[in-house]
């Protein structure tokens, strides 16, 4: 699967998603990007998901016509994201189509 980090997420998130292709948006070239103009990169050179910490992008962007699933983490706090690699691997994994979304603070769910 090919993924790209938007800059709010941490670059380790990467190590959590072995065996696929992570790109981080600063490694692309697209750092400072709007969210609009990302979104449309990332559709563009055909990225599968892009990662966020971004809760306001579902409500600031029409996601509607996109060809790309967009996971939104909890948190952008990589010493919390380290302890749910697993977690977020598994929501990476579940991702068969183009969508909005969420995985919650895994925390709140015990």
């Amino acid at each position: 699967m090919r993924i790209l980090l938007d800059e709010s997420v941490p670059v380790q998130i990467g190590k959590a998603l072995g065996g696929h292709e992570v790109h981080t948006a600063r490694g692309m070239g697209w750092g400072g990007f709007s969210n609009g103009d990302l979104l449309s990169a990332a559709a563009g050179e055909r990225f599968q998901v892009l990662i966020v910490a971004d809760k306001n992008l579902q409500r600031q962007q029409n996601l509607s016509d996109l060809q790309l699933a967009i996971l939104e983490l909890w948190t952008n706090h990589r010493p919390t994201l380290e302890r749910y690699f697993p977690e977020i691997r598994a929501a990476v994994e579940d991702i068969s189509s183009a969508g909005y979304f969420v995985l919650e603070n895994p925390e709140r769910r015990k």
